[in-house]
Order: structure tokens, then sequence, then C-alpha cells
């Protein structure tokens, strides 16, 4: 049964055809049959062929057929054609183009159905001797197969549009979750990008000072150079574990139960990060304002990063003999960062446009930062030469 189902199913058009065969046979016969039709068979043939065309092609153009089955009931009634079992057709063309056919075919359908019993009724009296209330009956009896054909085929049409609703939500679902998902994994690169350039920009800045310094004091005062090669030691081994936290998130699950990774920076931690910029030989001053409080770790990251990021760029951009300033105030509502330096000041790039600094992840990264936890950044050169780094953080109830 199921390979019969099947074969139905790829073959509709070829089922519609054996049907319509089988009931131009069960016609002719009736016909041939009837020996009361005489004069009507000659006309009877075309509008028997004309029902059977109705059935074999009603999936392939219903709204045709539809106009080709009225045109056929027209001929009936034009040439006295009794109804036959070729009628049948018009039962099936109602139930088909309420399922599939267009609007206008669907209520044009309608209308005929509960016009044609009664046509029929008053084209051929006779038939029917008996009184007006058994021919209102006729007349109902007929008109109600038509009916609930148009009805079950329209209920299918619902049913249908239903279900094609629920898979063009459900494709489009996938789609915005395949979206989603692309967004998110675009956006965990560009965090590990920023990380990675916070990381790398400072501490390899650190590095290659205080490895200069080294060599510059390696005869002269070799407790210094003992000293410089002990910073560069720690500075690599502290920009080895940040790296390896942030290339963790590419890694499966197993690498973040291994516990390689270590905490995100924070505010405490600032005050580290200034004296590991003082031992690069640049004076900087540090002062905190207001009542330390806990800050959510967002803001803590932001904070750290603009700090770190400032530093790095005094000393790439600041020249010799530079000074920086750090103020770090606590508001009712908010924390301020004021970042400056008194050199000769960043290449005009690096606030122009957003920040592009050659590599896109300076000014850029600092200001994706605050703007993913609603702050304000201004950044640009300060009056009297350097340049000046201002940060509102707004602070939230840490969780």
């Amino acid at each position: 049964m199921q390979r019969l189902y099947d074969f139905i199913r790829r073959h509709p058009t070829g089922v519609d055809i054996f049907w319509a065969v089988v009931l131009l046979g069960l016609s002719g016969v009736s016909v041939v049959a009837d020996s009361s039709r005489g004069s009507e068979r000659l006309p009877a043939v075309p509008v028997i062929i004309g029902l059977c065309l109705v059935v074999a092609l009603r999936r392939r153009a219903p709204e045709k057929m539809l106009l080709l089955a009225v045109a056929m009931g027209v001929a009936q009634l034009a040439f006295g054609v009794r109804p036959s079992v070729a009628n049948f057709a018009m039962l099936v063309i109602t139930f088909t183009v309420a399922t599939v056919g267009e609007r206008w075919a669907s209520r044009l359908a309608l209308v005929c159905s509960l016009c044609a019993a009664g046509i029929s009724q008053v084209r051929w009296p006779n038939e029917m001797r008996g009184g007006w209330a058994q021919e209102i009956f006729v007349v109902v009896v007929m008109t109600v197969p038509f009916v609930l054909a148009w009805v079950l085929g329209d209920s299918m049409r619902t049913r249908r549009a239903y279900f094609d609703q629920l898979e063009e939500r459900a494709a489009r679902l996938e789609r915005e979750r395949e979206a989603q998902s692309k967004v998110a994994v675009a956006a965990e690169r560009a965090r590990i990008a920023r990380e990675l350039h916070d990381v790398v920009a400072h501490n390899v800045s650190v590095m290659v000072v205080q490895a200069d310094g080294a060599a510059y004091v390696m005869d002269a005062a070799p407790d210094q150079a003992r000293q410089a090669l002990e910073t560069i030691s720690s500075t690599g081994r502290q920009a080895l574990a940040e790296m390896r936290r942030l290339l963790g998130v590419l890694r499966t699950g197993d690498a973040r139960e291994s516990g390689e990774y270590v905490p995100q920076p924070d505010v405490e931690q600032i005050e580290e990060l200034i004296e590991q910029v003082r031992q690069t030989g640049l004076a900087v001053d540090f002062k905190i304002e207001g009542t330390p409080r806990p800050l959510p770790s967002g803001v803590e990251l932001t904070a750290y990063r603009i700090v770190q990021e400032a530093l790095t760029n005094t000393r790439k951009h600041g020249g010799p003999d530079a000074g920086a300033s750090v103020r770090l105030v606590y508001f009712d509502d908010g924390l301020g960062l004021l970042v400056e330096d008194d050199g000769r000041g960043a290449a005009h790039e690096l606030y122009e446009d957003g920040g592009a600094d050659g590599a896109g992840h300076g000014m850029i990264g600092m200001r994706e930062r605050v703007g993913m936890v609603g702050g304000t950044l201004d950044a640009g050169p300060r009056p009297g030469g350097g340049f000046r780094i201002s940060a509102l953080l707004p602070l939230k109830p840490a969780h």
C-alpha cells in the first residue's frame, strides 16, 4: 500500500487521466444504454469528452478546467443534453479549485454549485413528477454534495496555507539562528583581537624598552641590567598567560576546565600596571579620587584596558622626556578616567574617524569597549601639546 501511495503522489496527472478514462467509459455506456436520449446522443459526445478532459487536467490547469466545465454545462443547457455520469466532473473540479485554485475560481465554483441543481430542474421540469416541495427537496439534495466538496476543498487550502506558514517560519527562524551565530562568532573574534592587541602592544613595548635599557647599561651598571632582564622575564610570562587565556576561547571546553586561565584585569591592577610602566622610564602620576567601591567586571576590564592603551600610546608617540598622569575618579553614578601626557602628541590618525591607527584596534578598541558598557569617550590632542583621553563609565549594581 505504501508503494501504491508513493506512486500516486509521484504521478498525480497520470492518476487523473486514469479516472478520466474510467469516467469516459461509464458515460459512454450510460448514453448508449439509455434509449430515451435519442437525438441527445450526438451533442452529448463533445460534452462528455469535455467533462472527462476536465478530470484529466484538473491539477495542471484548475482555473481553465473550471471554465471548460462551465462551458460544458452551458452547452448542456443549450442543446438539451440531460445530466449524466460525466457531470461528476463538475463535483471534482469544484473540490479542486477550492483546494488549489485562485480565489476568483473558488468563488465562481461555489456560485455555480449553488445554482446548478436549480437551473437543471428549471431546464428539465418534466424529469420530476411531483409537487413543488418535492422539487425543492431534490434541488437541495443535489446541491449539498457540491457545497460539501467546496467546503472540504477550502478547508484543505486553509490547512495547507497554515502548514506552509509554519514551514516558512521555521526556515526563517533557522536562518535567523544561523545569522545570530555568525554575529556572535564575529563579535567574539573582534573581542579576542582587541584583547590580543592590548596584551601584545603593552607587554611587548615594555619588553623592548627594558631590553634597550639593559643593553645600554650592561657594562656600566650590571645590577640595573639584571633588574631590566627580570622585568622582561616577568612581563613575558604575563603576556603569555594572558594570550593563553584569550586563545583558549577558541579551544574546546576541556582547555577551559584545565585551569590555565588567569582572572580578568581589574581596577586594582591599574596601580601595578603603572608601576610597570614607570620601570620603563615613563614618569606617571597616578591619583584616585572619591571612595573606591565594587564595580561590574566589564567596567573594571574596560578601565584597565583604557589606561593600558593610553600609556602604550604615550610611550609610542609621546617622544623623549614625556610624562603622563592618570586620574581615577569615583562619582556617585559613574567612574571617570582621565589620562594625559605632555609629549609631542600622537599622529592625527589616532583620533580621526574613530581612531584608525593603522592596525585598526587602538582607539577603535577603546571606543567599542566604552560603548559596550554604555559610557562615553573623548580622545584627542590637549591644549599646550600632548594627548588626552577622558572616559566616563556608568556604574551599575554588581551581580
